[in-house]
């Protein structure tokens, strides 16, 4: 095969005839009409369990609506794509019409890989990353994650405002330049992750409450509004086909599964990886990784999740790199080295503990390491501060080349942030495009966020903070070499070079031995590996730390290395025992 689709229950599928299956559950509309522009209305067939469905002449490119009331017609809500904006009319899409280089690609198991996060729309869409992709792969990552790329409102966005989930925003790209995009990191050896977003949509284009009101719950409230009822089988097929829609249909390697504690429903988690496991062709390499601030242990496993995004890890680091103690980071700053030493030894720092009021989290030591993904920045960490400063500014660089010592030789999988490999301080920012009472009511709404913050209490240091929907605030967040970026991306590639010839042949077997702080801002982990003992010792304070270090070699050394039994400080090292 050179070409895939994935058939869905939602949307417009073409038929070998030269016409479209038409399907859309409105359990709340009386009936609907399909509208395809040039022709008249044509009334759809009512189907069982409130769907609606026509079969019509429809070739690929064509346009067209759904009327749901005399006085409202919607986009498709599983549109594969959209003549102009979310509110414009959909598009019928061939899907197999793009031919595909490397259809027998088969992915990279999970021990291999080093995730990349990266915003499309800042690195200049689909086709746009596609061209820095041989400069990702030879830094020596194996996966790079896109943010959400359904269609939202405007052309500038993070992706979590997504409205039409089955859609690549237009301001990205075509289809054919996503599909185009994957091929192209498949022949690098590259495999290419989406972050998906299941838990609400976007506050712009979103008409499925009008036609669909039992999509949402009314006794569950999220952040965003009333949570989505997964209970529904039509709403679970909903995402569930979209799901296997990007690994199917687009090929992608991994899924990305945001903010899933605000699904609020485990049985549909497991049903989902179960229908996915068993949905993708044999033999693939297929990644699912979970962000949830449950810390729920009990998701990650064989025929479930491979892991779970760890914010603990980060947290903890954040606290111990630059002193903060505002908002969740209170939460960590309290022996903050024991806190780290707990999360390398056993996964989460808060396994059960209270977390403002509740507890967070089950006991994860039992899992392997690989269950969990670290980062010492993402887009959230970054994006979500009042002026999205990265921690080249907000740390100094020893600590930080020690730090990601840590990140990237750890048995855990890493996650990079597009810029860190460059020492970048440019911003990242929260951006949007949105516009009248909703650009005011996004603008202001950010800048109270922020008004518990020290350094933001007062309004005039509100007002500073960026415009989400001002063009400047997107341009000013592409990433942009900082100083000393050459000697950055060099450590980097070092690391990354070591980690794949020395740590990755034993992450399959890897155990946790044990860890402990040794100082107040320094620790030493220990992990046996099918190859040998890996022990890693980080020192983030000022001064020397007592280090039982190995008797072998050590690996590698970031800063002064340890000698006389110390752990200098702003320092790290690693070294891999033949113990067998």
């Amino acid at each position: 095969m050179t070409s895939f689709s994935h058939p869905t229950t939602w949307g417009a599928t073409l038929l070998p005839d030269g016409r479209a299956r038409f399907r859309l559950w409105a359990p709340g509309s009386d009936a609907v009409l399909l509208e395809i522009e040039g022709r008249d209305p044509m009334p759809m067939t009512s189907e069982p369990d409130g769907w609606f469905a026509l079969e019509a002449p429809a070739a690929p490119g064509t346009a067209y609506k759904y009327r749901v009331s005399p006085d409202l017609a919607v986009p498709d809500p599983a549109s594969r794509a959209q003549a102009g904006d979310v509110h414009d009319p959909s598009l019928v899409v061939d899907p197999a019409a793009y031919a595909w280089r490397r259809p027998d690609w088969t992915g990279r198991p999970w021990e291999e890989v080093v995730l990349y996060e990266l915003h499309a729309g800042v690195l200049g869409g689909f086709a746009g990353v596609a061209e820095k992709l041989p400069e990702i792969a030879a830094l020596g990552v194996t996966a790079i994650e896109l943010m959400p790329i359904g269609d939202f409102s405007g052309t500038r966005n993070w992706g979590y405002d997504g409205v039409l989930p089955y859609a690549p925003d237009a301001a990205l790209g075509t289809p054919d330049e996503l599909k185009a995009l994957v091929d192209r990191a498949h022949e690098l050896g590259l495999m290419v992750f989406l972050d998906v977003v299941y838990n609400h949509f976007g506050p712009d284009g979103n008409y499925l409450g009008a036609y669909a009101p039992a999509f949402f719950r009314e006794d569950v409230h999220t952040p965003w509004g009333g949570a989505i009822d997964v209970r529904q089988q039509a709403v679970a097929r909903y995402f569930i086909d979209n799901a296997l829609m990007w690994l199917n249909e687009y090929r992608f390697d991994g899924l990305r599964f945001d903010a899933v504690h605000a699904i609020g429903d485990s049985d549909f988690l497991d049903r989902m990886a179960a229908e996915i496991r068993a949905g993708v062709e044999p033999g693939r390499h297929v990644h699912l990784v979970l962000e949830n601030e449950g810390n729920d242990a009990a998701r990650l496993g064989p025929g479930g999740y491979d892991a779970q995004w760890n914010d603990d890890f980060h947290n903890v680091l954040h606290v111990l790199l630059t002193g903060e103690r505002d908002a969740y980071y209170a939460h960590f700053a309290e022996r903050p080295a024991e806190r780290l030493a707990r999360c390398l030894a056993e996964g989460f720092v808060y396994q059960g503990e209270d977390f403002d009021g509740h507890a967070r989290g089950v006991p994860s030591g039992h899992l392997p390491p690989t269950r969990f993904v670290p980062f010492l920045q993402n887009h959230d960490q970054v994006g979500n501060r009042a002026l999205g400063e990265r921690l080249t500014l907000l740390t100094d660089p020893a600590r930080l080349r020690a730090a990601t010592g840590l990140l990237l030789l750890a048995p855990q999988i890493p996650l990079l942030f597009m810029g860190d490999e460059l020492g970048s301080e440019s911003p990242f920012l929260f951006f949007t495009d949105f516009h009248d009472e909703l650009a005011d009511a996004v603008r202001e709404g950010r800048r109270r966020e922020f008004a518990k913050f020290p350094a933001f209490a007062d309004p005039e240091a509100r007002a500073k903070i960026p415009d989400p929907n001002a063009r400047s605030t997107f341009e000013g967040s592409r990433p942009q070499p900082g100083p000393g970026s050459e000697a950055w991306r060099a450590l980097y590639t070092e690391l990354l070079a070591l980690r794949r010839a020395r740590i990755v042949p034993g992450l399959a077997e890897a155990r946790s031995e044990g860890a402990e702080a040794i100082g107040e801002k320094a620790v030493v982990a220990r992990w046996r590996l099918g190859t040998g003992r890996l022990t890693v010792a980080l020192n983030l304070g000022d001064q020397t730390a007592a280090l039982a270090a190995p008797e072998a070699a050590p690996l590698t050394v970031i800063g002064e290395a340890p000698g006389e039994g110390l752990l200098p400080g702003a320092s790290f090292a690693a070294w891999l025992e033949d113990v067998r």
